[in-house]
């Protein structure tokens, strides 16, 4: 026996499989099984969900934070673990060169590699915030070594076994405050705004290597740190950090295998 179909039936049956197709395509390109990522600033906010997407996404996970917030580190990895991740917990402060280079040989000594690096530590600097005529220099100094020279400190420890392989990822996590002016937000504008630059030109000295760096701005975010910036703020307008990882992901996955130097808005990514 025989069946016709109209051409519209027929083409709505296309146009799923075409779906399905794509939605397979994009679960196997985001995939990270066989990946091992390193995020800083893992112990809550932005670095715990970070760190939870992609071991659900496969990936064994490096997560670190200072020691001042090493309970809050141990609860992310306890969570880890529940989802049955492998995971390496290593509490160090990313603005100190000997921890950044414990940091770099502990991971590499437990997984052999890093494949993804996320730069997302950051420290806001004394609040209340001050304006720059009344910033302590001490903080200002801070500020700066932890949310620029620590970025610059672990990629470079970590890019030449990158380089060795010719693929790896590095995400550095940004901020409009690094593009606009805002008073009081002193050092850590300041800071964030030397974080592009500083993309840029790694960026521009890995073109065609294999390598790719690239920043992300997550824009408002329901965090501690946005808290304490703007204490009268409506937490009700802010992002939750676990709706703001799939830039992040796709940055880390080989779907982003082209994408160098290039600076991306986290919330507008999702709304595309």
């Amino acid at each position: 026996m025989h069946h016709k179909y109209s051409s519209d039936f027929l083409y709505q049956i296309v146009a799923i499989i075409v779906t399905k197709q794509e939605d397979l395509q994009l679960q196997y390109s985001t995939d990270l099984h066989g990946k091992v990522c390193l995020v800083t600033g893992a112990s809550r906010g932005l670095g715990r969900a970070l760190a939870m997407e992609f071991a659900r996404q496969g990936a064994s996970v490096v997560i670190n934070s200072r020691s001042s917030s090493a309970v809050d580190l141990a609860a992310t990895e306890h969570q880890l673990k529940v989802l049955g991740a492998q995971v390496l917990t290593v509490v160090a402060d990313v603005a100190n060169r000997a921890d950044v280079e414990r940091l770099v040989g502990e991971a590499l000594a437990c997984f052999g590699r890093v494949d993804v690096l996320v730069n997302n530590a950051s420290a806001l600097g004394p609040t209340p915030m001050p304006y720059l005529v009344d910033y302590p220099i001490e903080d200002f100094e801070s500020v700066l070594q932890t949310n620029i020279t620590g970025p610059f400190m672990l990629t470079r420890a970590l890019v030449g076994q990158m380089l060795a392989r010719g693929t790896g990822s590095i995400i550095n996590v940004t901020s409009d405050a690094g593009v606009v002016g805002y008073p009081t937000w002193g050092a850590y504008g300041v800071s964030k705004a030397a974080l592009d630059h500083l993309t840029r030109t790694w960026a521009a000295e890995l073109e065609g290597t294999g390598v790719r760096i690239n920043s992300v701005d997550p824009g408002d975010m329901d965090t501690a740190m946005k808290h304490a910036s703007e204490p009268d703020g409506d937490a009700s307008q802010w992002a939750k950090p676990d709706t703001l990882t799939p830039v992040f992901l796709y940055l880390a996955s080989g779907e982003s295998a082209a994408i160098n130097g290039q600076r991306f808005s986290a919330q507008q990514f999702i709304t595309e």
